[in-house]
């Protein structure tokens, strides 16, 4: 989400097989957060949570001071579609919560986002989440090598616009390895055969970031966080996924997360 303009670095399979360690770490924090996604809880108690949780386990949150962001999680409720920070907000019954994290753990980074539900959510923001959902693995269908990042970025396109959701076009998914942000960036919208080839040993954090209504957002005045310009709700779903052997492998996971947060 952050901007880049680090090289394309190609992983080694020793390489991947340290990411994919990063990336299970990453899916257990999810797996914590998910268990203290209720109403009542602060966002601020969420990082604690996860910021001890991380150090717990040896590892570095990757967010934490990264262009001074203050945090360890990107927590965005409702309206806010990415980068907010964790502050004195309660969560509320219905509301919709995109957590995002990243992990540093022996050298490489592995970078998630999930969305999650606080207590009775709407069918209109459940069918939001569904299809975002879904959205980030019709895109990751097409990280192969041989086609283009186009290819993901029109998969993902193409999938949301047909319930007519808006695709946010300023912020983009991106390289990650021993960057938290490399080349190339992975757009959300695109044309198929368009942009960076992609080869064997790229490694992709690919994540839609989907708003009920417009495309169109705005950024607070902290520099971080980003709105929805209708304030209709907006979600936000990633993967860390490598190119393997001609084809996507999925380097982080949602297994860890609680059952009645599955969407």
């Amino acid at each position: 989400m952050f901007w880049t303009r680090a090289k394309i670095q190609y992983k080694t399979k020793e390489e991947l097989d340290l990411i994919r360690v990063s990336g299970d770490l990453l899916g257990r924090v999810h797996g914590e957060i998910s268990k203290n996604i209720k109403e009542g809880i602060s966002t601020k108690d969420l990082d604690t949570i996860a910021y001890e949780f991380i150090k717990d386990h040896k590892a570095i949150p990757s967010f934490l001071n990264y262009r001074d962001f203050p945090a360890s999680l990107c927590i965005s409720v409702n309206d806010t579609v990415v980068h907010g920070i964790p502050g004195n907000y309660v969560l509320k019954n219905g509301d919709i919560v995109s957590v995002d994290c990243g992990v540093l753990l022996s050298g490489f980074h592995a970078d998630s986002a999930y969305t999650y539900m606080v207590g009775d959510v709407t069918v209109e923001k459940k069918k939001l989440l569904k299809t975002t959902k879904e959205s980030l693995y019709e895109g990751i269908k097409f990280a192969k090598a041989g086609l283009r990042v186009g290819d993901i970025s029109y998969a993902i396109q193409s999938y949301v616009e047909r319930e007519r959701y808006g695709v946010v076009r300023e912020l983009v998914g991106h390289g990650v390895g021993k960057n938290l942000h490399e080349e190339p960036e992975v757009p959300n919208y695109g044309k198929r055969g368009k942009g960076h080839k992609l080869i064997n040993g790229m490694v992709l954090a690919i994540e839609p970031m989907i708003n009920l209504g417009k495309r169109d957002v705005y950024q607070l005045d902290d520099n971080w966080t980003v709105k929805t310009s209708d304030g209709k709700p907006s979600a936000h779903y990633e993967h860390t996924v490598a190119i393997v052997d001609g084809t996507p492998d999925i380097l982080t996971t949602f297994e860890y997360i609680i059952k009645e947060q599955i969407i």
